[in-house]
């Protein structure tokens, strides 16, 4: 009604209305629960007071080198206590936090070092030789450049003669770093709930990787909403499989302070360090996207301890994970939480919600189920599949494909300095994924294909996804991802990349070609099975995703598929 009012006139005062943040969550486990372990990483253990106390004394070293509101701090680090520590000290310092993914090249990491201007880098040993090499490459492409303020992070794991290198070259060793702040630094939360909190790059294919802000509201939904999807409960035991420079760690960084609970921190995943953790610690929770779940359920038997001796719960997202995979999970004793989400989006913010009615179906029907994207997050408040021209929602029909959309407070404020892309990513006011989807008649949504990897074979459109998923239950692939390739007949048709796995006969190579080709004859159109096959490992993101530029790239190298009567 036009002049409507509320019913009062009172104001938001000191006492009732503050700005949400996840930095709070630490300053209450150290109150709770103050020597409750809060970090262990090898033979390290660090309790909540000891995190909160050394936080303060980050962000209190960055402020006295007049780094705070308005400021990036770059940390390029695997997963380890300082990368954990920087996702409240940062902040604290009023500063925005940006994780560098350690696998990108020095030129890319020096893009986005001069991108968001950098104002200090901070940089686990084993990497500083990556950050010096971009540090120089930004330093002469740069028409003014001011050298960063530079922390190295030593490891008694690694070499000392690189820390020692380091320090030379004028770098600050972190724990000396650490000494020079105040463990009791007053630090203040921000008055403006929409102040960013964190930026982190796409890992799109584009020569300019884009910057995706986040900020302190979202960051605080969603590290509560991540919890209450997985029911997580005070005092989870939480292993870091997933990269902490992935989307923030999904919010589990922030979500693990809120809950009290133990991260417990790994330099390199393996499956037998995952199966290990989990005897050891008592591990309750780990995320990872199905490229790693694929390592787990596939590792020889002296790598692994089964039957579990407790239950573990698993998130994954990162790709759509084939129904053999989670099958495969189930029955070695994980429970599987399937979501989907996007940096954009603060990571997973879909999850297939499980309904109890499921149990009751065949193992092989759960998964099905379980396979698709699901439902909104808590804290998400706008989820849907359009059509792209009219932005009217598709019939929840399971068939009519449609692109998926968002819209809420989990969305990222936008692209660093990128207007364009701004206005593209948000048009008609949702957040535009780039994913085609289905929605089903229970109103679960069910990802078809990124646009860009629709395959279009004649006049039909070809998902990848369905291909990749007959392909994982062939018994002789470990790993499969399908392209489209160009075909003088057709345009363009599937060309799958295969690994297989260890112990298959890969003399006759034509021979377990042929045995593809009849398996993906017997399950699936004539139409989507693929044209060609190429063996080999797949080339993977640091967060486990297949890349599938790259192999669409060696499929152009290959030409066209000549004419056949196929």
């Amino acid at each position: 009604m036009v002049g409507a009012r509320d019913i009062d006139h009172l104001p938001k005062n000191a006492a009732n209305y503050t700005a949400l943040t996840p930095l709070w969550f630490l300053e209450r486990a150290a109150t709770v629960h103050p020597t409750r372990n809060s970090i262990i990483h090898g033979s390290r253990h660090y309790t909540w007071l000891h995190t909160y106390h050394r936080c303060r004394r980050l962000a209190s070293a960055l402020s006295n080198h007049s780094v705070g509101l308005g400021n990036t701090v770059a940390v390029i680090a695997p997963n380890i206590p300082a990368l954990y520590e920087a996702h409240f000290g940062i902040p604290m310092a009023g500063a925005v936090l940006n994780p560098v993914n350690i696998r990108l090249n020095a030129s890319t990491i020096a893009f986005l070092l001069g991108h968001c201007t950098a104002a200090a880098v901070i940089v686990d040993q084993d990497f500083f030789s990556l950050a010096e090499e971009a540090l120089k490459i930004w330093s002469e492409k740069a028409k003014t450049f001011s050298p960063p303020l530079l922390i190295v992070i030593g490891d008694e794991n690694c070499d000392p003669k690189v820390l020692r290198y380091a320090v030379g070259k004028g770098a600050i060793e972190y724990e000396d770093f650490l000494q020079s702040g105040d463990p009791e630094y007053a630090w203040k939360p921000p008055e403006d709930e929409w102040q960013s909190i964190a930026l982190g790059y796409t890992s799109g294919t584009t020569a300019s990787p884009k910057g995706v802000v986040l900020h302190h509201r979202g960051a605080y939904l969603m590290s509560l909403s991540g919890a209450l999807i997985w029911g997580m409960t005070e005092g989870a035991v939480y292993l870091w499989t997933l990269p902490m420079f992935h989307c923030n760690g999904w919010c589990y960084t922030w979500t693990l302070a809120a809950l009290c609970g133990t991260n417990i921190c790994l330099r390199q995943v393996t499956a037998k360090a995952v199966y290990e953790a989990i005897a050891k610690y008592k591990v309750t929770h780990f995320c990872a996207a199905p490229v790693v779940l694929n390592t787990i359920i596939n590792a020889p038997p002296e790598e692994t301890i089964l039957p579990l001796p407790h239950v573990v719960h698993v998130n994954t997202a990162g790709a759509a994970p084939p129904p053999s995979v989670l099958s495969g999970m189930s029955e070695r004793g994980f429970r599987v939480t399937h979501t989907y989400g996007l940096s954009e989006t603060y990571g997973p913010s879909v999850y297939c919600a499980w309904k109890p009615e499921w149990e009751s179906l065949p193992p092989e029907n759960q998964a099905r189920l379980n396979a698709r994207q699901g439902v909104r997050y808590i804290g998400l408040e706008g989820l849907e599949v359009v059509n792209t021209k009219t932005m009217q929602p598709v019939p929840a029909d399971g068939k009519t494909v449609g692109e998926i959309v968002m819209r809420g407070n989990c969305v990222m404020k936008g692209y660093l300095k990128n207007p364009k892309a701004n206005e593209e990513t948000f048009a008609n006011g949702w957040f535009h994924s780039g994913d085609l989807a289905v929605k089903h008649p229970d109103g679960y949504i069910e990802i078809k294909d990124r646009s860009k990897d629709i395959i279009i074979s004649g006049a039909e459109n070809i998902s990848s996804v369905e291909i990749e998923n007959g392909l994982y239950s062939h018994p002789a692939i470990l790993e499969a991802a399908v392209v489209a390739r160009a075909d003088e007949k057709w345009g363009e048709s599937p060309c799958a990349f295969v690994t297989l796995k260890a112990g298959v006969d890969k003399s006759n190579e034509q021979r377990v070609i042929e045995d593809i080709f009849k398996f993906c004859r017997d399950k699936m159109p004539a139409y989507w099975v693929p044209k060609s096959v190429v063996f080999g490992p797949l080339p993977k993101t640091a967060t486990g995703k297949i890349q599938k530029h790259v192999l669409r790239a060696k499929a152009k190298e290959m030409g066209p598929v000549k004419m056949t009567k196929l």
